[in-house]
């Protein structure tokens, strides 16, 4: 079979002719295999006992409470929200599938190696290495290439998902600006995917048969590093925070933080409105770089109990360890697929499909883009299971706070409205998004807590 036109990279000089076709037949290679094959059960079951250990599963005594919307919120609150559900599914949906299309199209099939090799040149005829810095080269327009290729084949579904958050009026935002927020976005993946794949690449040259254990630690620190970095690098790029002015609710929030045990440098406020109407708050960063965040849309359209309340849910992630934990989950994730991808990248069969030699080759990417997003694709449901009981815990911790499951409520109540959540999702659509309970959910479990606590029940908000 021919191979597509594009650079074939040559083994290290150390190995004979003999030894790259044995290790394209991939002989050589199965004592590599078994052992990244081991390390990524091991990371996987460590990964399987960490998500089962931290995981709050019954953040309240006497387990999940039934919820039902028709006690909070009138049909036609129910029916808006369902409208709105259906008009966004389509373009998420379909995102998400043309995403993973032209994904497993690339990698798994001679086409990416193809195109690849259109922005990648042969090297030196000799069969030597091309110097590092043009491997390296090559890899920023490899890299170039796919994420503005990954981004644009998705971008007329995401502005189809933006026109419907300005029809139900949850977007502020002009064209312009959204444009340049996804142009911020590609920019932002676009360093993270350099520096990833330059170390990677470093990696397959220099251990060649063990770039598996080098990428698993690399890999864990690059996502310890992005969760650190990103509260002071990465969200002023999106919005600009400025501090709350001195006042009673500002006093009343870093109180609120030091009697909970929580150290606090300073309460922000985020200008959330020039994109959205959504209401959020949250607490962002480690140790001197940690902060409350509050939404402008929060402050002007919510009471100061309010406020108090979902700050005082944040806090509960804060106290808990919910960013570290998140951490920690997202690193052995990060160093189970990278055996996973060395699994991937070094198996006979799926080179050939990919149309290259080796990963060693620039064109292989499109195999390591492939693999990646079914990993990710896959992962996602777990994350998603793992948040909705961190948040459920942090709401108990958020009553426990402030003794106030009337206000807890009457501000769930708010949140979902504002944000038009899907007050009744179904399984698929609840496993595959939500990375919260639903605000029926959480007032029933307000109300749960009320009982345990024996406080005031909150009463229905829609009489019969």
């Amino acid at each position: 079979m021919r191979e597509p036109d594009g650079p074939e990279y040559a083994a290290p000089p150390v190995r004979t002719e003999a030894d790259r076709e044995s290790a394209h037949r991939g002989e050589p290679e199965a004592p590599s295999r078994r052992a990244a094959a081991v390390a990524a059960v091991v990371l996987g079951a460590l990964l399987v006992v960490v998500v089962a250990v931290m995981t709050p599963w019954h953040p309240l005594p006497g387990g999940r409470v039934a919820a039902d919307p028709a006690l909070d919120f009138t049909r036609d609150q129910i029916a808006r929200s369902k409208a709105f559900g259906a008009a966004l599914d389509p373009p998420a949906y379909a995102g998400l599938a043309i995403g993973l299309v032209v994904a497993l199209g690339l990698g798994l099939t001679p086409w990416g190696a193809r195109l690849l090799g259109v922005v990648t040149r042969r090297p030196d005829p000799s069969g030597a290495n091309p110097p590092l810095r043009l491997r390296a080269l090559r890899l920023i327009a490899v890299a170039v290439v796919l994420s503005a290729l990954s981004r644009l084949v998705t971008l007329p579904f995401a502005a189809w998902s933006e026109s419907v958050l300005r029809r139900y009026g949850l977007s502020t935002q002009g064209w312009g600006s959204w444009l340049t927020d996804r142009l911020t976005e590609l920019g932002v993946s676009l360093v993270i995917w350099i520096v990833a794949l330059l170390a990677l690449h470093l990696l397959i040259h220099r251990f060649p048969r063990h770039w598996w254990a080098g990428a698993a630690v690399g890999g864990f620190l690059l996502v310890t590093g992005v969760f650190y970095a990103y509260p002071v690098v990465v969200e002023p790029l999106f919005n600009s925070f400025t501090r709350m002015p001195a006042g009673p609710l500002r006093t009343d929030l870093l109180r609120m933080a030091h009697a909970d045990g929580v150290p606090v440098r300073d309460v922000l406020v985020a200008d959330a409105s020039k994109r959205t109407t959504e209401l959020n708050a949250y607490v962002s960063g480690f140790g001197s770089t940690r902060r409350i965040v509050v939404y402008d849309t929060l402050l002007a359209s919510q009471s100061p109990k309010e406020v108090r309340l979902v700050v005082a849910h944040e806090l509960g992630h804060a106290k808990r360890g919910d960013v570290l934990t998140g951490t920690l989950v997202s690193g052995l994730g990060v160093a189970a697929g990278a055996c996973v991808l060395y699994l991937a990248m070094t198996s006979p069969r799926l080179l050939r499909r990919a149309g290259v030699r080796s990963a060693a080759d620039p064109r292989s990417t499109a195999l390591l883009l492939a693999t990646v997003t079914v990993l990710t694709l896959a992962a996602g449901p777990v994350q998603n299971l793992m948040s909705r009981h961190v948040e459920a815990r942090a709401d108990v911790h958020a009553l426990d706070l402030t003794r106030d499951p009337v206000s807890f409520g009457a501000m769930q109540r708010s949140l979902s409205l504002r944000n038009l959540d899907d007050l009744s999702p179904s399984a698929f659509a609840y496993a595959l998004w939500n990375t919260h309970p639903s605000g029926p959910e959480r007032i029933a479990m307000g109300r749960a807590w009320a009982r345990l606590h024996h406080v005031p029940v909150p009463a229905p908000s829609v009489r019969p």
